[in-house]
This record gives C-alpha cells, sequence and structure tokens, in this order.
C-alpha cells in the first residue's frame, strides 16, 4: 500500500513538472509573439505616420465640408474606429441616446445611409484591390 501511494505521488509530481515546463514554454512563446506584433505594429505606425496624418486632415477637411459639429465629430470618429453606440456613449460620458442622435446627424448632414457607408467614405480608395 505504501509503494503504491508513493508511486502515485511520484507520478502526480513528475506530471505537475511536465505541465509547469509547459506552461513555462507557453508564456515565453506567448510573450515572444507579443514583443513581435508590438514591434510590428511600432514600425508599422512609424512607417505610415505622414501618410495617417494626411488622412487625418482629409477627413477633418471632409468633416468642415459637412458642417460637422465638434459632438458630431467626435462621434463620428470614434464610428470610423469601430466603436459602438454604447460604447461611444461610455467613453465620452454621453447617453446612449445622444451618441445616436449625433451619428443620425452625421449621416444626414454627410447624405450617408449608416455606418458603414461612413467608413467606406474613407476606406475605399485606401484598399485597393491588388493588380494580378
Amino acid at each position: 500500500m505504501m509503494t503504491l501511494s508513493l508511486s502515485f505521488a511520484i507520478w502526480l509530481y513528475r506530471g505537475w513538472r511536465r505541465a509547469s515546463r509547459a506552461l513555462a514554454q507557453t508564456r515565453h512563446a506567448f510573450a515572444a509573439r507579443h514583443a513581435t506584433l508590438k514591434a510590428e505594429r511600432d514600425q508599422w505606425r512609424a512607417s505610415a505616420q505622414s501618410t495617417l496624418a494626411g488622412l487625418g486632415a482629409a477627413i477633418d477637411g471632409q468633416f468642415d465640408a459637412w458642417k460637422l459639429t465638434a459632438a458630431e465629430r467626435e462621434v463620428a470618429l470614434l464610428l470610423l474606429k469601430g466603436y459602438g453606440h454604447k460604447q461611444i456613449a461610455g467613453a465620452t460620458q454621453r447617453s446612449e441616446r445622444t451618441v445616436r442622435q449625433h451619428a443620425v446627424a452625421v449621416y444626414q448632414k454627410s447624405g450617408l445611409a449608416g455606418r458603414a457607408e461612413l467608413a467606406a467614405f474613407f476606406l475605399e480608395d485606401l484598399l485597393l484591390p491588388r493588380e494580378p
């Protein structure tokens, strides 16, 4: 009985050590991948900085042409970033209904039908298909 208990304890300990090593390897791989992705993101941002600044200026210019208020601009930018009405309300300390009203005003002033058309208005030409 004692031998069986000792064998079982050794078996459990070895299993625990294997699991601990596997977890450590997984954590290391995850940290390395995270660092690689962060470096790639930072490199892309640095190389695209002037383009992004120009895009930001172009978006501001279009918002001026549409005569959007400051609140409508803020909501429109957050919609372009992919946030939902509830998320925008939380981020801007406004009610969801107010955010929805601002979004409707943006769509009316721009002549666009909704969030998808708003995003497409600014992004469609940036995402041209690759030539064969």
